[in-house]
Formats: structure tokens, C-alpha cells, sequence
């Protein structure tokens, strides 16, 4: 069981768990504890002396996060330094409390102590998880055995470019006919592959096949000897048919002719199709996968004989039968086999050289900083390693806790080990398991899973949310509260399992922990009454108006019906059009509900798509924001790969009517044409663009491509859009800002257009 936390006596000690939902006060928490660690505040404190900010260990997973909590904590700080300082100073519940706990004559050395640490601040330990692992890498160099000087890269598409290119030509130029074959019908060119390989790649750790090392031969012996194995199987699986096929099929025949089945459900067509597809397979020695329809595959088994067959218990239920019925599946696994050895090989190639060209640049990315340093603690001088960095940070908090992978909470294991902490160490892990069920930038919930069995004993809960109004939290207790009381099933989050029939006693790693709300009086109105904080349509198509327009329930249920859509856009602008809807916000002010307040929530694109038409259809501009979606696949990613092109090649025709026919700049044909026809406007053009580049290499790309849409007037342009201009200048102006940054690392103007172009 949780307990509820209270910051001023949780216990400064051992490995702890505190799992927290949105909006019930993480931030303030972390601030509390670092608070009693500057002061030593507590009996069960782990230190005999207080701490300073370089000792106590900060961690969360983005840098703007790791800037927030550094501010917020300098501020409660200086905050709680002007309560020791002045008792007379207006100070909260918290801050009143924890100096009561302090003799007064300690008063103005803890204001002192506290004074101190915030100016600390910018050498405080608050810092993201992989720039703490570079630092430890990097400051313990001898016992990591990694370099002193590495440099850190965020991009290394261009060198896996390289090497990609580098195993085509090692190993495609070298291959068989056969092989080249396979190979062009399969990979075709070194772009191709790197899509098929480049997820195994980019993840942190991938789990290799039992033949991991079959990349140190070359493909070609590969190819032989995976090409060898396909054959022999098949071969043997040819064999095997051979003695049934005929037999299957005349009896079958036979049955359709003495009518003993429904021949509508296999008529004579059907079955000699079927019959065919086996013939070519046995005729042909290489053919590997056998071409039977879905059709075939169903009604070519024991069950799918007995539903067309007359009296369905004599239907035929023979060994031919039962060998077919996973015949198709075998070929197909087989192949997949076959394939699946060849990209091991490229993946174990490619992986294997990428380390070894990084090794040689002295470089590393995010992921090799987790890596290295697992990997340090997990050798015979990761003992001693984790002890000098326990020594070093004897308390860490991690904040954001679900979002940790497996890599991640190894390494925090092996230096605090939560299930048998070293003494006078403390490692505090913040989360809300309910985002890690999603895997949020990386998120495992195993590995989440792993950390609460072991803090077993130690996990705590904040009890009061501080964002929402009491009737939306008391509506999502409400709901979830029913899946989770149910004495049967799997709980609210579907990870409970029953041990017995008594619920008491089931496992539920994840069980739901209601919370109460603080903001008692927020509440939103329509007509002058308070509406219902969550309102359920279901099986229905609903409006506002109340009218019930009839929809299948499975459409309905799922929002992809274009009525889900249409009563969505339609409750939308009847709410907008409403004078007296209104909510109010935590400071008591009441608004009027504008386009900006509303987010519709779906699950994919088409979804997103079906409501932003049935928006526009009413006059209503709404922006489709995905995380799903990168940037670099748009529409004006390619157009700004145009304009930079020309910025690069003014002169060169053919570049320049690209970069002026792209889409996103919307030149009419009519303006098209004129720079076709008319030399003037077609030199104006090329000087234009020729002073584009010269702006980009002197100012950079991003006050270019700012110069680029002030001439055009594409922001108004887009922004009279019925649908997607707003969307479309966003990405515009996001690339831009992407490029400026990435400009600080590429070397030129050629190597930014050459990430673009790789990046999408």
C-alpha cells in the first residue's frame, strides 16, 4: 500500500517511490525535500550534516525541464531564506512548519544556509539523466576507461550515410547474379535499406538473432548459406506434398460431383485455381511461397470443409488436411527467414562499423553516454566507480521517473541499488506510472515495474490535485473507479491479476490512487448553469441541441464516422457561438470561451482530418499538432529543400522554377508563366534568390527564410486559408528554427541542405 507523503516527514533515506499524477505538485515536492537536505531537516535524515547544491543530485529528462526545476528550486530557496530570516515575512503552511521544527536561535544560520545554496544554484547538480552520464564518463575517465575529450553529437545521420554506402560497397558490388538479384528486388539502393534497418539501428539496444556474428563473413557466403537452408526445407516440404496433393484434391472432386457439399461456398473455378497454385509450387524447384488466396487458406482446412459440407461430421478430416492448413504459413515463415538473415547481416555490419567510425572521430551520441557508462558499472571496476559517485552525490532525486528505459534504471541501480541501498544514501524516483503504460520518449513500463517491486514498502502518493476544478477530478475518480472496484478483471489499467477470487488479494502493480482537488470553485457554465465537468456520448451521434441522430454504435464509439465528426464540429461552433459560456480560471476571473480553449483529441490522423473538414466546413480554423508526425515529412519541408537548393544554384534554371513552382509558396500559373516568358522578371528572380543565399551565408538561414516569406507575403497568404495554412507557415517557421540551430554544428551551407534532405 501507498502512503500519503507528507514532505516535511517523508523520510531523507534509503530508495523511495513516490508515484504522483499530474497537477499534484511534483515540482513543489522536489523543492520541499531539497529544502530539509540544505538544512538537514529530519531524524531519519541519512546525513549527519547538511548538504549544498553540487552534492544534491537533480535529474529529469529534457532540458527545459532541468531549467524550470533549477529556477523553481533558486526561488523556493530565496523564499524560505527571507522565513528564517524574518518571521514576520508572509510565508505558506510549508515554510511556517519547517521553521517551527528549528530552535530559534538556529533561525539566521538556516536563512544563512539557505542563502548560500541559492546563490549555489548555478553549480547545482540539476541536469538531464544523459548529460549526467557524459559528466561521470567524462570525469572519471580512468575507471570508465572513455576519453577525456569526446565530443558530443545529436546528429549522426551523416555518418550512417557513410556507412551505409560503405557495406553496399564491401558487400552488393561483390554478390552472385543471384544475389544482386535478391538484393535489387529487395533493398535496391542504399537509401532503401537504411529505412528498412535504421529503427534496429537508432534504438539503444537491440536483442541480435542467435547468428549475431554472421556479419563477419561476407554477404555472399551469408546469402549461400542461408539460400542452402531454404532449399533443403523446401525440398523436404515438396516431398511431403507431393504424396497428398492428388490425393486431396480427387477426393474433393469427387465429393462435388456426388454433392456432397455446398459447391457454391468451392465451386469448380475456386478449386481449380487452388489446384493450380499447387501444381506451379511442385513444378517449380525455387518457388518458395505458395499462391492461395485467403478464400483458399479458409476453406482448405478440417473446419472449412464442415461448414459447407452437407452433414458436417463426415466432412473428410485427414492428414493432408491437417498438414495444409499451416503449409501456406511454413513458406511464408520460411521466407521471412531468409530475408530476415540478410538485413541481420546489414544491421550487425553496419552497427559494428558505426562504433568503430565513431571510436575513431572521438564522438558519442546520447545513447552511447547510457551505454558506456551501464556498461562501466557492470565491469570489475563498477564497484568502485559507483561507491566515488555515491560519495559524490549521496542523494539523487530523479524527476519524471516513468519515462526511464531499461539502460536508464540499470545504471541508477547498480550506483544506489534500490532494493538494498547503501547506507547514508538516498535515491527518491518521481512518476506518474500511468504516462510510462504509453512509452513516452522511450518510456518501458517493465522498467518502471521493476523499480516499485523494488521500493517494495516505500511508495508514497500526493494526494491533492492542484490543476484541475473538484468536479473534473472527482469525475475522472468516478470512472476509473469503476474498472478498479470490480472484483474481477484487470483494473483500471489493465495490469492487475487475480491470485484468488478474493480481489483484496490480487496483484495490481498499478492500481488507481484517487486524488482530492484544491480548486474547489473552478467550474465552466453555459446558459448560467454549471455544466458536467465529463460528458460521455456513446452509441450515438450526439448535438447540442439534444436531437439523437441514429449511428451504428461501433462508429460512433470509435469517432471515425464522419456523423462522429459533424456533432463534434457542430457542439464546437454552437459553444463559440454561445455569449454565455464561460469558465473560470484559478484566479477566480471569469472568460468567455474562445477557438483557443478547445482541443479535440484523437487517435490518428484520419480521425484528425474528419474533424478539421466538418470544422471548416462551419468557418472554424483549427491546427493539427502531432507527435507522431515529424516536420521533415511535410509538404514544406520538401519546398524549403527547393528554396535552399536555389539559394545554392540561383543560376541553375531548372532549380530555380522548382524552388518558384513549390506549393507552399502558391505562385498562380499565370506568375509561373511571365518568369517562363519574360527575361526581365526571370533575371529578377535569379538575383533574388542569389541574395538569399548571400543572406543565409552572412546572417544565417533563418533571417533568410524570414526575408524569403516577407517577399512573397506568404504569412497572410497562409493564413487566409480555409484549412491548414496556420499549420503549414508553423512548419515553415519550426524548420527554420531547426536549421539555425543545426547551422552551429554542420560545417557550411551545403552540409545543412544535405540534413535536411536526410532528415526527411
Amino acid at each position: 500500500m501507498s502512503q500519503t507523503l507528507h514532505p516535511l516527514t517523508f523520510p531523507l533515506s534509503g530508495s523511495r517511490l513516490i508515484e504522483a499524477s499530474a497537477g499534484t505538485g511534483k515540482t513543489y515536492t522536489i523543492a520541499a525535500l531539497y529544502l530539509r537536505l540544505i538544512l538537514c531537516h529530519g531524524n531519519e535524515a541519512a546525513f549527519s550534516q547538511p548538504l549544498l547544491p553540487p552534492q544534491i543530485l537533480v535529474m529529469t529528462f529534457t532540458e527545459a525541464a532541468t531549467q524550470e526545476l533549477r529556477d523553481r528550486i533558486r526561488a523556493r530557496l530565496v523564499e524560505a531564506a527571507a522565513a528564517f530570516r524574518n518571521p514576520d515575512t508572509p510565508a505558506d503552511a510549508l515554510l511556517a512548519s519547517l521553521r517551527e521544527d528549528f530552535d530559534p536561535a538556529s533561525w539566521a544560520e538556516c536563512a544563512w544556509r539557505l542563502d548560500t545554496a541559492a546563490q549555489w544554484m548555478d553549480e547545482s547538480a540539476v541536469m538531464t539523466l544523459h548529460a549526467w552520464c557524459q559528466r561521470m564518463l567524462r570525469e572519471h575517465a580512468f575507471d570508465s576507461g572513455s576519453l577525456f575529450d569526446l565530443k558530443v553529437k545529436t546528429n549522426h545521420q551523416g555518418l550512417y550515410d557513410q556507412v551505409i554506402r560503405d557495406y553496399w560497397r564491401t558487400h552488393c558490388y561483390t554478390l552472385s547474379p543471384d544475389g544482386a538479384a535478391w538484393v535489387h528486388a529487395h533493398w535496391r539502393q542504399p537509401d532503401v535499406l537504411w529505412q528498412r534497418i535504421k529503427t534496429f539501428l537508432l534504438k539503444m539496444e537491440v536483442d541480435l538473432p542467435a547468428d549475431a556474428t554472421c556479419h563477419e563473413q561476407p554477404l555472399q557466403t551469408w546469402f549461400d548459406q542461408q539460400h542452402d537452408h531454404v532449399q533443403t526445407e523446401l525440398s523436404r516440404l515438396k516431398q511431403d506434398a507431393r504424396s497428398w496433393v492428388a490425393d486431396l484434391f480427387a477426393l474433393l472432386t469427387e465429393a462435388r460431383d456426388s454433392k456432397l457439399f455446398n459447391a457454391q461456398g468451392f465451386n469448380r473455378k475456386v478449386q481449380e485455381r487452388a489446384e493450380q497454385a499447387f501444381r506451379s509450387w511442385l513444378d517449380d524447384p525455387a518457388q518458395v511461397t505458395l499462391s492461395l488466396t485467403p478464400a483458399h487458406r479458409k476453406r482448405l482446412t478440417v473446419n472449412g470443409l464442415k461448414e459447407i459440407w452437407n452433414d458436417p461430421d463426415s466432412a473428410p478430416d485427414t492428414p493432408a488436411l491437417r498438414g495444409l492448413e499451416g503449409l501456406a504459413d511454413q513458406l511464408e515463415a520460411l521466407q521471412r527467414q531468409h530475408d530476415d538473415a540478410l538485413l541481420w547481416h546489414a544491421i550487425g555490419w553496419t552497427r559494428q562499423r558505426f562504433v568503430t567510425e565513431k571510436r575513431q572521430r572521438a564522438e558519442m551520441g546520447f545513447v552511447d553516454m547510457l551505454l558506456d557508462l551501464r556498461d562501466v558499472l557492470r565491469s570489475a571496476s563498477g564497484t568502485q566507480l559507483a561507491e566515488t559517485i555515491r560519495q559524490r552525490f549521496p542523494v539523487a532525486m530523479v524527476d519524471e521517473f516513468q519515462d526511464t528505459d531499461p539502460v536508464q534504471y540499470e545504471i541508477l541501480d547498480a550506483v544506489y541499488d534500490l532494493a538494498d541501498p547503501a547506507p547514508h544514501t538516498a535515491l527518491v524516483l518521481i512518476g506518474d506510472p500511468k504516462q510510462s503504460i504509453y512509452g513516452f520518449r522511450g518510456a518501458d513500463i517493465h522498467a518502471y515495474l521493476r523499480a516499485r517491486r523494488a521500493t517494495q514498502g516505500r511508495h508514497y502518493t500526493l494526494p491533492v490535485n492542484y490543476r484541475s476544478s473538484a468536479a473534473m477530478v472527482a469525475a475522472v475518480n468516478h470512472l476509473f473507479a469503476q474498472a478498479e472496484d470490480r472484483s474481477q478483471g484487470q483494473g483500471a489499467f489493465l495490469y492487475r491479476t487475480m491470485t484468488s477470487a478474493d480481489a483484496d488479494k490480487s496483484d495490481n502493480p498499478i492500481p488507481f490512487q484517487p486524488v482530492d482537488a484544491h480548486h474547489v470553485d473552478l467550474a465552466w457554465q453555459q446558459g448560467g448553469q454549471r455544466q458536467p465537468a465529463l460528458t460521455l456520448w456513446h452509441g450515438v451521434a450526439a448535438h447540442p441541441t439534444g436531437a439523437e441522430d441514429s449511428a451504428s454504435q461501433d462508429a460512433a464509439t470509435e469517432g471515425s464516422s464522419p456523423d462522429a465528426a459533424e456533432s463534434c464540429a457542430s457542439a464546437i461552433v454552437a459553444l463559440l457561438n454561445d455569449a454565455t459560456a464561460s469558465y473560470t480560471d484559478m484566479a477566480g476571473t471569469a472568460h468567455g470561451v474562445a477557438p483557443g480553449d478547445i482541443a479535440v483529441l484523437v487517435r490518428d490522423r484520419h480521425e484528425a482530418r474528419n474533424i478539421r473538414q466538418a470544422l471548416s466546413r462551419r468557418g472554424v480554423h483549427s491546427v493539427y499538432l502531432s507527435n507522431a508526425d515529424s516536420v521533415y515529412q511535410t509538404q514544406e519541408a520538401a519546398d524549403m529543400q527547393l528554396w535552399l537548393t536555389a539559394c545554392l544554384h540561383p543560376q541553375d534554371e531548372r532549380c530555380l522554377k522548382s524552388a518558384l513552382a513549390a506549393p507552399s509558396l502558391g505562385l498562380p500559373l499565370q506568375t509561373l508563366q511571365r518568369y517562363h516568358h519574360d527575361e526581365q522578371r526571370w533575371e529578377e528572380a535569379v538575383l533574388q534568390f542569389a541574395a538569399y543565399g548571400e543572406r543565409w551565408r552572412t546572417h544565417g538561414v533563418l533571417p533568410m527564410v524570414h526575408q524569403l516569406l516577407h517577399d512573397y507575403g506568404l504569412p497572410g497568404r497562409l493564413m487566409q486559408q480555409p484549412a491548414g495554412g496556420e499549420r503549414a507557415l508553423t512548419n515553415i517557421l519550426h524548420l527554420a528554427e531547426v536549421l539555425q540551430q543545426q547551422a552551429r554544428e554542420l560545417d557550411g551551407q551545403r552540409a545543412l541542405l544535405q540534413f535536411l534532405q536526410q532528415a526527411g
